[in-house]
């Protein structure tokens, strides 16, 4: 939802801030890369709000790829989560859905864009480091199966500090 500021045209409104559920999934865990990751976000301009370490267990797993159950993968992506921790993280900022996706590049590390980390550093598509949620209502429900409200510290005046009127 867009922010009113009447005074200014309406290309130079501001977006909403949205809140986004990332993973640094096990691969990315056990090969030492959640600072990478993180430095990653941070320095695209968005904020950290809640993190935790944990491992997934296999009921929470299924629910939170819900949407690909009776899929042939399903099982894979439930193995392949659970099988030691991630760490979850609640980024916020402008586009932070779309611009995090972004930045984390396509499933298949294969067909990332050079620069993504995927492109990068992912080494297959069953191994492909990071989950982000994909749309404001897939980020909402994601965010409750891995945080509760007290998880969250507020950082808007970082973001705020950094959008310009």
């Amino acid at each position: 939802m867009e922010q009113a500021y009447p005074h200014r045209a309406p290309h130079l409104r501001r977006m909403a801030i949205e809140t986004t559920l990332i993973l640094c999934k096990p691969d990315a865990v056990s090969r030492g890369l959640i600072g990478e990751i993180v430095s990653r976000i941070e320095r695209r301009g968005y904020v950290i709000s809640a993190m935790r370490m944990m491992q997934l267990d296999g009921a929470r797993a299924r629910t939170h790829y819900a949407e690909h159950a009776g899929k042939p993968f399903f099982d894979d992506l439930v193995s392949f989560i659970t099988s030691g921790p991630l760490v979850a993280l609640a980024v916020e900022g402008e586009n932070a859905i779309d611009g995090c996706r972004q930045l984390i590049g396509a499933t298949h590390p294969l067909q990332a864009a050079p620069g993504t980390l995927r492109a990068d550093l992912a080494q297959s598509i069953g191994r492909n480091l990071a989950h982000g949620s994909d749309r404001p209502e897939s980020a909402q429900r994601e965010l409750g199966i891995f945080f509760k409200d007290s998880d969250y510290v507020s950082r808007r005046h970082d973001l705020e500090r950094w959008i310009k009127d």
